[in-house]
């Protein structure tokens, strides 16, 4: 799982996203607001955080909303801290 986290926080944009959904839950079209991407590019970012396990999805009607997964970063801080 290690290898989907570091894969995944290489890209600038998804650790952009991370930021973004870091204090409160958002829905993918507030997420595309704050970028020049198209949304099936962001869908595909926050696909690939979701794979991670970096982010929660939680669905509410027609809307998903995506919020931060500290857990997620347990397997690679557990990493870092053994160095």
């Amino acid at each position: 799982m290690i290898e989907k986290v570091i894969q995944a926080l290489s890209e600038p944009k998804r650790r952009e996203i991370l930021q973004l959904v870091y204090e409160k839950e958002l829905t993918s079209s507030s997420i595309a607001s704050n970028f020049e991407i198209s949304a099936p590019a962001i869908s595909q970012h926050l696909k690939v955080l979701e794979g991670a396990g970096l982010v929660i999805v939680r669905k509410e009607g027609t809307k998903r909303y995506y919020g931060f997964k500290k857990e997620g970063f347990a397997e690679l801080k557990q990493f870092i801290d053994h160095f």
